[in-house]
């Protein structure tokens, strides 16, 4: 038997997945690494820590396989986004990492519009200036950090680091070029436009492949530390959503993935990079050659059902608080919840705004809050796929993958609300999986990376929508739309009330 590793790393550890011929996980371990946040709104991390607990859980994995280490052909990775890394001429890191979810740049988004100017920023990167991406972070260091700035010879993404340690070899693959907002997505090339008038040198962007290149080995001496053959074939990989799609088998035009964890992502494949959506969804290269992504993002999908349970349902288990959704009918007895407990990011790019229970009365039982409140998460995912569909996308198949699979109910909620054929897969590895078999595909498993997810994924149950809710759905959820616009106003003149 042969065998592909995927290694996925992620915000909080990394996860790596030993994968056989079959699409059978046989070995899986994760290694965990702290953020450091030294200001409200900084969030970083040491890039070292991500080699070392690599290099651990490769060797961990390896203590156990009772198989020929030869017959581990490849690796692959995916990797979290938009995270900054930069390196100087020895290819030695100047400074921590400033992570997707540091939040110190909005003056730097704010130079990037001013100098390119919003319409062109979109017609280059396809999406808008935010603080998470890779760009505004350089801007900030180039600010802040001048003599760290002069040292620069290249800047990488998180796992583009990772894979240098473990092969020698720089690069940077289009899925995660294309959340750095220095990327003309549409051509694949670094942008000399954005570059020249931000006054970046373009010479510090490294090398472009295709996600399932093949680009090089692993060391001697992570053979040595790890106990991997030296032969073993390494692959670019792809950012965390692309692999994410990748391993859920979003590979052609019609099928979305609906991703709830913390946040919630809802996810298309595109197969050109033609369609404008107005900067309102993000839109990414894909893992596979020549395909795009359209992703929205809801920001406390997961974690608003985590906040309930944590304030008014402490010490039960999240099967126990859902138990009675089913006899709660739709609509939760005419109570509404809109998710916005960190403010919100699709369609309404807003940090301010904040979580509303609408329409409560004393006949309201703790199940109707419940129900609620999966009815609000699920709303604001379906804004994004609204969004897509009012550009003229077919939308049928969505897999739904994450916290939103544990619950059937809320799984024919999503069918309902969205009015589509809701799939859940029977192994969900999501985008370690994928980072697997863009590995398996690179050594030649299968024809196609459509292939491989026919021969790696099976679906476990699908869900049809029922008509009679889509119906009541569709008229509650126009209701879900005002309440944002109501309450803008409202929560702006709160916040000098909050802590």
């Amino acid at each position: 038997m042969k065998y592909v590793i995927g290694i996925d790393l992620g915000t909080s550890a990394v996860k790596i997945l030993l994968v056989n011929q079959k699409g059978d996980v046989v070995q899986e371990v994760s290694k965990s690494y702290p953020s450091i946040h030294e200001k409200t709104g900084y969030s970083e991390q040491d890039p070292g820590r991500w080699v070392n607990q690599t290099v651990a859980g490769l060797s961990d994995l390896l203590k156990t396989f009772d198989g020929n280490v030869e017959d581990i052909e490849g690796i692959s990775f995916s990797g979290q986004m938009h995270g900054l890394v930069l390196l100087d001429e020895e290819n030695d890191v100047l400074r921590n990492a400033i992570l997707w979810n540091d939040t110190r740049t909005t003056e730097q988004c704010q130079q990037i519009y001013n100098a390119v100017g919003k319409k062109r920023l979109l017609e280059i990167t396809k999406n808008p200036a935010l603080e998470g991406f890779t760009l505004p972070k350089i801007l900030w260091v180039k600010e802040h950090e001048p003599e760290i700035y002069k040292e620069i010879n290249k800047f990488v993404l998180p796992k583009d680091y990772l894979r240098y340690k473990l092969t020698g070899e720089l690069h940077m693959e289009y899925s995660d070029a294309a959340g750095t907002l220095l990327l003309d997505v549409e051509r694949k090339t670094w942008s000399e436009e954005i570059c020249d008038v931000l006054d970046i040198n373009v010479d510090i962007c490294p090398p472009l492949v295709e996600s399932h290149a093949e680009v090089g080995t692993i060391t001697s001496e992570i053979a040595a530390s790890t106990g991997l053959s030296p032969k073993t074939r390494v692959f670019a990989g792809g950012a965390d959503n692309a692999c994410g799609a990748i391993g859920s088998g979003i590979l052609e035009d019609g099928k979305t993935l609906c991703s709830i964890g913390t946040s919630g992502v809802v996810l298309s494949h595109e197969s050109s990079s033609d369609k404008n959506f107005d900067g309102k969804v993000h839109y990414f290269n894909h893992g596979v050659t020549n395909a795009y992504y359209t992703m929205g993002v809801t920001l406390s999908a997961g974690h608003s059902l985590s906040w309930f349970k944590n304030v008014f349902a402490e010490g039960e288990s999240f099967e126990e608080l859902l138990a009675e959704v089913s006899s709660v009918p739709v609509g939760s007895n005419g109570l509404l919840f809109t998710p916005y407990l960190v403010g919100e990011r699709t369609p309404h790019a807003d940090a301010v705004i904040r979580a509303s229970f609408i329409g409560m009365d004393s006949s309201h039982e703790r199940r109707d809050f419940v129900r609620a409140v999966l009815e609000g998460i699920t709303f604001s995912l379906n804004e994004s796929i609204e969004i897509f569909r009012n550009k003229g996308k077919t939308i049928e198949t969505i897999v739904s993958t994450g916290g939103g699979t544990k619950n059937e109910d809320w799984l024919q909620m999503q069918a309902d609300i969205f009015n589509a054929k809701v799939i859940k897969l029977s192994s969900e590895q999501g985008p370690g999986m994928g980072a697997a078999m863009l590995a398996a595909y690179g050594c030649g498993w299968s024809n196609s990376l459509q292939e491989c997810a026919e021969n790696f994924l099976t679906i476990d149950k699908e869900f049809e929508p029922n008509e009679q809710h889509v119906r009541k759905y569709e008229k509650l959820f126009q209701v879900y739309k005002e309440v944002y616009q109501q309450t803008k106003t409202i929560n702006q003149k709160l916040v000098e009330y909050r802590k």
